[in-house]
């Protein structure tokens, strides 16, 4: 089996969205005094590459513990549009013509380019490509399962539509997988591509980090 790995890297001070706390990462114990290595993270779970379930958005929704995890797993179609000028909005006409016309319980993954611009810069933590408001409707409507992007939120970092977008997705119980990176392999397989990303089994979690991966053969 060959997997394309689609996650971004969490380390001591990693760019994340920045209304969340700092990432840090201390040592507890190391090599060679206590004969062990352990790790201290401070982190919020919804950092790095993570998914959001309902509850994230949705007062009363589904947590992590409610959604199967085969769910996570399933054919995904890569929509990309890399080259997308700086906060534009991905709107259902964009969705339409890179996407398939069924889309039936698929997985919608959206390139933006901006896993590549990761760093804390003002383009990539307040100014990226997102999901826009008829856009969430639109795949919604399509009866999608889940869908991802290449950035900290398929909403952008902007209100009403970051808020906007959230409640739509995930009100619908459309889960919502953000901060991938798409290396260029990725765009060379046929779709749909097959696509797990499962997340840590926190219980009672609104969100938690996974590891995306795409299954090449």
């Amino acid at each position: 089996m060959r997997l394309i790995d689609l996650s971004q890297p969490v380390f001591h001070g990693s760019p994340n969205c920045p209304a969340h706390p700092p990432v840090q990462v201390e040592v507890l114990k190391d090599h060679p005094d206590s004969g062990w290595r352990v790790e201290v993270l401070t982190i919020a779970s919804h950092t790095g590459s993570h998914v959001d379930a309902p509850l994230h958005k949705i007062a009363g929704g589904a947590s992590l513990d409610d959604i199967p995890l085969e769910s996570w797993c399933g054919p995904a179609f890569i929509a990309d549009f890399r080259g997308i000028a700086e906060s534009t909005l991905i709107t259902a006409e964009m969705l339409r013509s890179k996407l398939p016309a069924e889309l039936n319980d698929a997985i919608v993954l959206l390139c933006t380019g901006w896993g590549e611009k990761r760093a804390k810069t003002d383009e990539w933590l307040r100014n990226s490509p997102c999901l826009s408001e008829d856009g969430a409707t639109f795949l919604v409507h399509e009866r999608i399962r889940g869908v991802g992007i290449d950035h900290y939120s398929i909403g952008g970092c902007s209100n009403p539509t970051n808020e906007l977008v959230h409640t739509i997705l995930l009100g619908a119980g459309v889960w919502v997988v953000e901060e991938l990176h798409f290396p260029e392999e990725a765009f060379a397989l046929p779709q749909p591509v097959r696509y797990m990303g499962l997340p840590v089994n926190f219980r009672g979690f609104s969100g938690a980090f996974c590891r995306p991966v795409l299954i090449a053969d």
